[in-house]
């Protein structure tokens, strides 16, 4: 299945193809696992033990960093962070992309806001020009899944820790 590209604020948010889900959709774990560029993310979702979290009912806002948004972290910062004793700190990282509800882009368009994030910290989203998502880029927006909606971001974006 594939995404059609959405028009914000004059920027063209590219498509993102995903596997075909058959007949029934999937949950954002599972939508995250068939695109095969979060390998990174569903490493650190499974290291956090948050899968049976973000296979639950939902809803969810994902704001899922791809495998080249993790590459972009100082070298040696994801393998620290996947060690059984820096799991707070993976929790904390990863609770704070994703917000309660479904929050489509045509939602927040044209409007600059903070949202709280699940983690606790607020995010700064600007949907001004395109989306900015605490500076991150939402790169495919509106990926709709079973239990929530996933944004695409080219960043790791990090809570005041």
């Amino acid at each position: 299945m594939s995404f059609k590209s959405r028009l914000l604020g004059g920027a063209v948010i590219a498509p993102l193809a995903f596997a075909s889900a058959g007949v029934q959709a999937a949950d954002i774990v599972d939508t995250a696992v068939q695109a095969g560029q979060f390998e990174t993310l569903v490493a650190a979702v499974q290291a956090a033990d948050l899968v049976d979290t973000l296979k639950g009912d939902g809803p969810f806002t994902v704001f899922a960093p791809t495998d080249d948004a993790f590459a972009k972290l100082p070298a040696g910062t994801v393998d620290d962070l996947l060690k059984p004793e820096n799991k707070d700190q993976l929790t904390a990282i990863l609770t704070y992309h994703v917000v309660p509800g479904k929050t489509m882009s045509g939602d927040i368009a044209g409007q600059t806001l903070e949202v709280a994030s699940v983690q606790g910290d607020t995010i700064a989203i600007d949907a001004t020009d395109g989306v900015k998502v605490d500076g991150a880029i939402v790169v495919s927006a509106d990926i709709e899944t079973e239990n929530g909606v996933i944004h695409v971001i080219d960043t790791v974006i990090m809570p005041e820790m």
